[in-house]
């Protein structure tokens, strides 16, 4: 099944909107979970789903030749649910069950109990090596499938990343594509307060990888660039999609920008749905 044709600006706007009014409906209603993580990455999901980038069928999850898709910033699950849900992976009726008891919607992705979820992630650092695997098997078993990874700025201090970073260089994953959410925070503070990794294409680069900075909010940035990544040979890919965490309810949040790991309140969210326009 070949990607969809490239909708209009319009239509992805529009999607992006209603992907960030379940995220904030969502978390709310379960009174936990993580909106602002989910939110910084909604128009990098939204290009990948709904621009013209990911071939895919909700009929048919397991379909051999899918390209994949993993969150490797498996608490950011908020936005995994409501992308799928809008992709017609199942209903978006099951979104405010999330995180109730036995709702397949847990706070970490599960791929046993959703489809639609290629990997089972939340142990933060390992979803690129996942995406290692996914990539050499396409090789192996020779499918032309493309992987997308998405990572958080602060999971990637983890050693195991930058091992999986070394390995995908060496086997030349060209069908590899990372995709790194800088969205400056991380659980316990500023990410460069805690590990400095900037610039961080060009750490990338001296690993061997094509590196691309974009803004993550604008798709006219986001969606060429995995254009760009498609059409680069013999070398993974990544691209830093400076993000704001919270984007564009950060008014909303100002005396706590990192918000990390709490659901907004009734009054909150009311405000925020009212500032997206949902």
């Amino acid at each position: 099944m070949p990607a969809t044709p490239t909708p209009s600006l319009a239509d992805l706007m529009v999607r992006a909107r209603a992907i960030r009014r379940d995220i904030i409906t969502s978390t709310t209603t379960a009174g936990s979970g993580h909106p602002t993580s989910s939110m910084s990455a909604v128009e990098i999901a939204t290009a990948l789903y709904f621009g013209g980038v990911l071939r895919y069928d909700p009929k048919n999850p397991h379909w051999p030749g899918r390209d994949r898709f993993i969150l490797s910033k498996g608490h950011a699950s908020p936005l995994l649910y409501a992308v799928l849900a809008e992709a017609g992976f199942f209903s978006t009726g099951l979104l405010p069950t999330l995180r109730k008891l036995d709702s397949p919607l847990e706070g970490h992705p599960n791929m046993r109990r959703l489809p639609g979820v290629e990997a089972s992630t939340g142990s933060l650092g390992q979803g690129l090596s996942l995406g290692v695997g996914h990539a050499l098997a396409a090789r192996l078993d020779k499918l032309d499938f493309r992987v997308y990874v998405l990572l958080g700025d602060g999971e990637i201090e983890e050693g195991q990343v930058w091992e999986a970073v070394m390995s995908a260089r060496q086997f030349q994953l060209d069908n590899l594509v990372a995709i790194v959410d800088e969205n400056g925070y991380q659980q316990t503070g500023h990410t460069v307060d805690i590990v400095n990794l900037r610039p961080l294409a060009r750490r990338f680069e001296a690993f061997g990888w094509f590196a691309q900075e974009i803004n993550g909010h604008d798709f006219t940035d986001v969606i060429p660039a995995f254009q760009k990544a498609k059409e680069t040979k013999g070398k993974p890919s990544v691209i830093i999609a400076h993000t704001f965490k919270g984007y564009p309810i950060q008014e909303i949040l100002k005396k706590d920008p990192n918000h990390h790991g709490k659901a907004l309140t009734p009054d909150e969210a009311k405000k925020a749905l009212a500032l997206i326009g949902a």
